[in-house]
């Protein structure tokens, strides 16, 4: 099997991310009038969702440190499938908000695990590109979500469609995953050498694997031990990348991302656009603009390096915030609001080469083996935790400070993140996971 194949159908996990993330928005405008929900329970079956992610995430790590990265995707595809479904069929508020606690749930899990299994799996001169297939499968089912949305807006029961849909990407994952490898990194850390082997072997179409298992089998002597207590996260060879991940974690978040995605089409009604439907035609276009730059990104990973491609993005990123909070504070209408909508899209442009595909690659890459899957968790429980806060908090802070001055916070939050990211986030560009562990376990960071 082409091992492109298989990174497209491992990387799947990312599209039950995104659609979900998407769809919710769309299909809410259905439901708060078929289950007479106030603005209160509106949040409420938004919001848990994001809660059960956070939990998911917790778990994941142990979960696939214990079973193994492809048992755990598979039981995380069957949950997201049986999720969807009772949310689609919910026939009262109580069931419809625990199928979207098993969605949520599944989310979690599959943001975490996802790029970890493939990180584990990629060759290192290509492991840019294969883990933020991940990335660009959010961005996709972001999109996908909006057409979905739209299609099935017309009939009263559309929304159960539109969350019923959200299934076929977990019945492919589950299917995909029955015919892929364990990770062999994973496999290594338990014991069995020889089923290492194979999966390497499978993973690299026959070629000759000795020098990667080699690799590995200095990694785990080095080691000590394949699965370490959580206590070796505080050490000083851990310290680092648990500062660099959790901190990438917040910042991905309080730099504003999910404002524009879960508010886009408010923002830009506010900004002066004429219609509700033309300003979800400018929010569609900005989601295809994420899914265009996820993929510039994927082609630059392995050349330019993660290190450049945020310093660049974050810059990007200060200088159109600033740009869209200056509109605001300006009055922009009219013919100038267009210029609001061109900056957010620049925003999301150099979030998708930058911080979106760089912090879920950095995490699968800088943790130590023996404790890489709990390192994941905590850094995505952080990313889940701030993406709620985030979303929670944005509307109250427009009705109390206003628009301008909100996405001035949002710019003084990038500048950090672009200091934090100068001083900490080390360069992993061509170095195998072994390499990477190596050079920061000998000294406290890489160059």
């Amino acid at each position: 099997m082409n091992f492109t194949v298989i990174a497209i159908i491992a990387g799947l996990g990312g599209l039950l991310f995104g659609y979900d993330t998407g769809v919710i928005s769309g299909a809410l405008l259905f439901i708060r009038h078929v289950f007479h929900l106030g603005p209160a329970m509106q949040g409420v079956v938004v919001a848990i969702a994001l809660g059960a992610a956070a939990v998911g995430a917790a778990f994941a790590g142990t979960l696939s440190d214990k079973f193994g990265r492809r048992p755990v995707l598979l039981v995380t595809a069957a949950v997201f499938v049986l999720g969807a479904l009772l949310s689609a069929a919910a026939w009262s508020v109580a069931i419809l908000l625990a199928g979207r606690v098993l969605v949520g749930g599944a989310i979690g899990v599959a943001s975490m695990l996802t790029p970890l299994y493939l990180s584990e799996m990629s060759p290192r001169d290509k492991r840019g590109a294969v883990v933020t297939i991940n990335q660009a499968y959010i961005t996709i089912g972001i999109v996908v979500s909006y057409g979905v949305g739209y299609l099935f807006s017309h009939g009263g029961d559309g929304w159960r469609w539109m969350l019923a849909l959200g299934a076929l990407p977990g019945v492919i994952l589950f299917a995909g995953m029955l015919v892929l490898p364990e990770s062999p990194r994973w496999l290594a850390g338990k014991g069995h050498r020889e089923a290492a082997r194979k999966s390497l072997a499978f993973l690299r179409g026959g070629r000759d694997v000795e020098a990667e298992l080699r690799d590995l089998r200095q990694d785990l002597a080095r080691e000590g031990r394949a699965t370490a207590p959580w206590s070796v996260l505080l050490e000083p060879r851990a310290r680092m990348p648990l500062i660099v991940g959790i901190g990438l974690a917040v910042f991905q978040q309080i730099t504003g991302i999910n404002t524009v995605i879960y508010f886009a089409p408010t923002i830009f009604q506010k900004a002066g656009l004429s219609s509700a439907s033309v300003s979800i035609l400018a929010t569609a276009g900005v989601g295809l603009v994420n899914v265009v730059m996820t993929f510039v990104a994927m082609r630059l990973l392995d050349s330019a390096g993660r290190r450049r491609l945020l310093l660049v993005g974050l810059s990007g990123m200060l200088v159109t915030l600033l740009a869209v909070a200056g509109g605001f504070m300006a009055g922009m209408q009219g013919g100038l609001a267009w210029v609001t909508v061109i900056s957010v899209a620049a925003y999301v442009a150099f979030f998708a080469i930058g911080l979106g595909p760089v912090f879920w690659l950095l995490i699968a890459e800088i943790f130590p083996l023996a404790v890489r899957g709990r390192g994941m968790s905590l850094a995505t429980i952080a990313n889940w935790a701030f993406n709620m806060l985030v979303s929670i908090t944005f509307l109250d802070l427009v009705h109390g400070l206003g628009r301008g001055p909100t996405f001035l916070i949002y710019a003084a939050m990038t500048l950090i993140t672009l200091v934090f990211t100068w001083f900490l986030v080390p360069e992993t560009k061509g170095r195998s996971l072994e390499q990477i562990e190596a050079a920061l376990e000998g000294e406290g960071r890489l160059a």
